[in-house]
Order: C-alpha cells, then sequence, then structure tokens
C-alpha cells in the first residue's frame, strides 16, 4: 500500500515539473515572440507609370517622347516603427532622380500631414532611365516644348500627392513584425570608368573599384509571412535605352521577387553606383536577364539564417554646403553659344544669362542620412555617389553597412577626390548635364566624410 501512495505521489511531483517546465517553456517563447513584436510596419505601393506620351529622363540622345510600357513603374512605401514608436518611413521609386524642390515638398506634406520629421522620411531612386522627366528638372537637356513642359507639370504635381497619400495608406495598416537583414552578392556591375565597353567581350579581366554587394532586409509578419522584401545594387540603371516606361533591371528584379514571394512588395534602392554600368547592355533580355540574377541574389539571402534587427530605430539628416568653381568666361560661353548644340548650347545660353544677372549659386546644400534599425546602419547620400564612397564607408563601418545612393535629391555626380581629379563625365563634364556653372571643388570628399562621422558618433 505504501509503495502505492508512493508511486502516485511520485507522478504527481512528475507531473507538476513537466508541467512547471511546460509552463516555462512557454513563457519564453510568448516573451521572445513580443520582443518581435515590438516592430511594426506596412507596406504599399502605387503604380506611377504615366498616362499619356512624355519625355523620359536620362538619356539626352532621345529625340521624343514615350512610345509604350515595358512594364509598369512603381513608388513603394514602408513605413516602420519601434517598440518605442518612432516611425519612419522608406520611399522607392522608379525614376531617375528627384530634385531637390520635389523632394522637399514631398517630406514638407508628410510631416504638415502625418507628423513624421524630415530625418524619418528617406526617398531613394533608382535610377531607371526608363521613367519621365520631373517638374524643373534638367529641362535644358531636352528640347521641351510650352506643351511637353505643361504635362510634365501635370504629372509631377499628381506624383506628388500619390506618394504622400501612399504614406498616409501605410501608417493606417501598421501591423506587428519582424525585421532582418544581410548582405548577398552579384556581379554583373562593371566599372565605365576602369573598362572600355565596346573592348569587354575580349576583356579577360574587369578592372575596379566595385561594390557587389547585395544589401538585402526582410519584413515578416509574426507567422514568418514575407511582406516586403528591400534589396539594392550599386549600379546604373541603364540597360534599356528605348522609349518605352520601365523599371530597367531593377523593375525586372522586383518583378521577378514578387513573383517568387507572392504577397510580398520587393522595394529596390539605388546604392553608390555612379561609375557603376550593367555590361553589355542595350537589349530587353539583357535587362531582363540582370534582374533575375539579383532576384537570385536576394533568394539566396532570404534562404538563409539572416541577422534579427531589435526593435529600436533612430534616425539623423543632415545638409552641408558644397563649393563649385565659377564658370567660364563670358567669351567661353558665347563661344559655346555659337558652336555647340543640344544641351551643351542650352546650358551656355543659360549660364551666359545667369553670369549677366549675377544670379550663379557657387554652393550646393548636399543632404546626407542615416539610419540605424537595431545594430544595422544606412547611409543614404545625395546626388549621384561613386562606388569609392561605398568603398571607403565600409572600410571605416563595415562591410555590413548599407550605403545608397541616389537619395533625397539627386543634382549632381558626386565623384572622389581622385575621380575629380582625373576629370572625365563622371568628374567634370556632367555638371553641364545638372545644370551648374563649374566642377565641384576639391573639398568635396572631405566634407562629406567629415560630416558623415560627426553623424556616426551619436549612434
Amino acid at each position: 500500500m505504501r509503495n502505492n501512495t508512493e508511486n502516485i505521489n511520485g507522478l504527481k511531483y512528475l507531473s507538476i515539473l513537466v508541467l512547471l517546465v511546460g509552463l516555462i517553456f512557454y513563457a519564453s517563447h510568448l516573451s521572445a515572440q513580443n520582443a518581435s513584436a515590438h516592430w511594426k510596419a506596412n507596406v504599399v505601393k502605387v503604380d506611377i507609370t504615366p498616362k499619356v506620351p512624355m519625355w523620359m529622363a536620362g538619356f539626352a540622345s532621345r529625340t521624343g517622347p514615350s512610345d509604350g510600357t515595358i512594364h509598369p513603374i512603381w513608388s513603394k512605401a514602408l513605413v516602420i516603427q519601434d517598440k518605442d514608436k518612432n516611425t519612419a518611413v522608406l520611399i522607392t521609386n522608379d525614376l531617375s532622380g528627384m530634385p531637390g524642390d520635389m523632394s522637399g515638398r514631398i517630406k514638407e506634406k508628410i510631416k504638415a500631414r502625418y507628423a513624421l520629421p524630415e530625418n524619418a522620411v528617406l526617398m531613394n531612386f533608382s535610377h531607371s532611365h526608363s521613367g519621365p522627366v520631373l517638374k524643373d528638372y534638367l529641362y535644358h537637356v531636352y528640347p521641351l516644348s510650352e506643351g511637353e513642359i505643361e504635362k510634365v507639370n501635370t504629372y509631377s504635381d499628381w506624383l506628388e500627392e500619390q506618394i504622400v497619400d501612399l504614406v498616409g495608406k501605410a501608417l493606417e495598416g501598421l501591423v506587428p513584425a519582424k525585421i532582418s537583414s544581410e548582405n548577398g552578392v552579384t556581379r554583373f556591375q562593371v566599372n565605365r570608368r576602369n573598362n572600355k565597353e565596346a573592348e569587354l567581350e575580349t576583356t579577360t579581366a574587369v578592372n575596379g573599384p566595385n561594390d557587389y554587394a547585395v544589401p538585402v532586409m526582410k519584413v515578416t509578419d509574426l507567422e514568418d509571412n514575407i511582406m516586403a522584401i528591400v534589396f539594392g545594387y550599386a549600379c546604373h540603371a541603364t540597360v534599356l535605352s528605348v522609349t518605352q516606361w520601365s523599371g530597367d533591371y531593377p523593375g525586372f528584379a522586383q518583378i521577378a521577387l514578387e513573383k517568387m514571394y507572392p504577397g510580398a512588395t520587393a522595394m529596390f534602392f539605388q546604392g553608390a553606383g555612379a561609375n557603376q554600368n550593367p555590361l553589355p547592355r542595350r537589349t530587353i533580355p539583357l535587362a531582363q536577364k540582370y534582374g533575375k540574377e539579383l532576384a537570385a541574389a536576394v533568394e539566396s539571402v532570404l534562404n538563409e539564417d539572416m541577422k534579427p534587427l531589435a526593435a529600436q530605430l533612430k534616425t539623423a539628416y543632415s545638409e552641408i554646403a558644397l563649393d563649385l568653381n565659377e564658370p567660364p568666361s563670358n567669351e567661353v560661353l558665347e563661344k559655346m553659344i555659337k558652336e555647340s548644340s543640344g544641351h551643351y548650347q542650352r546650358w551656355a545660353v543659360m549660364m551666359h544669362e545667369k553670369v549677366k544677372n549675377n544670379t550663379v549659386e557657387l554652393s550646393y546644400p548636399y543632404p546626407i542620412q542615416i539610419w540605424k534599425l537595431g545594430d544595422q546602419l544606412m547611409v543614404a547620400l545625395g546626388g549621384e555617389p561613386v562606388v569609392d564612397y561605398a568603398v571607403k564607408l565600409k572600410t571605416q563601418y563595415g562591410n555590413d553597412l548599407f550605403v545608397l545612393g541616389y537619395s533625397n535629391d539627386v543634382m549632381a555626380y558626386i565623384p572622389s577626390r581622385t575621380v575629380l581629379e582625373e576629370g572625365g563625365y563622371e568628374g567634370a563634364t556632367s555638371q553641364i548635364a545638372f545644370g551648374h556653372p563649374g566642377t565641384w571643388k576639391p573639398t568635396l570628399e572631405t566634407k562629406i566624410f567629415k560630416r558623415i562621422n560627426r553623424m556616426m558618433a551619436g549612434f
């Protein structure tokens, strides 16, 4: 009898122990789940394909407006919120770029309507050369009639409202989420300053510098369903030069990923790829090929273990005055007006008028933005920074760093000091395309890194 009682008591103790272990495991599971739920997120997108034929941005060699669509172009907004309700929005766009005045108006409207400050709104542009010309942006590059300018202005006003409304819709649908990050790799970018496109087929060694990283951020719900795939690459979106709307290779990459992961929204951001081209190029099959290669690199990252990001968000934004050299003399400008053609002649006419009226601007407010999600740092630079900036930043702050170019204001090429001294398109003549009076002064790179380092000290 005593043995039976002892056995019963032993079973009771064992049952209680099992129950306690189960409760502890369940509590730890809930704790882990709740910790991951401290992020909230939502992603939405809007089709921004122009509904009428318009001039396309990117190539000065085009001779007329668009005449069709390969695939739609999009603006996409990812809103994230940490456990302390700090909120930010990343807006990616299948556009060549956007002037600071326009992106500034968008940010002001977002702040007024949704109380999101400038540092919490990051706009990036894929630099597709198959998107539309925008308001007050590089007009002298294209032979725009008054009727074409009116279409550009109408579209641009509509686009501003679409992007602002997009942020509002994303804010309305925040749900508990998990965020993770990692870097992959793909290698179709080629440094165009160090390799001749025409000789590439017989080249056995491609010269750098390069940055083959494919930064990836995954946003899921608590059941691990993918909501958003944010990814980047540092390479010009210039495979296509036809007059049909598309997102170029980044557009095809986003399409491929959204087919692989139904229900997910794929968002591409452009890196520091100002001197990187996809080579060879110029055909739709090549744009599709590079898009698939990039999507495959992202898929590989998503299938591996990724670094979970704690629900802590910090954002900062700053502008610095970058100095420009004086324009050419009146004699040189007058000679250009007489002897040149196309956008070089239109630039000379414009600059001659500015010199005459004493309205030449010899500095430019350059935007720098830094975000930190958990321990994932992101540095977003304005303009078209050459790859040297990414290489140097990763040397200082680690290879896990995400480097974005073409952010907030695409006002010019941003050469390193080396590229500036070498000259060429990225270092010198592109300043004409962007309407600047002269080249950047040699202090350019030093000023940018000094400000980045100062901002990084707060992270």
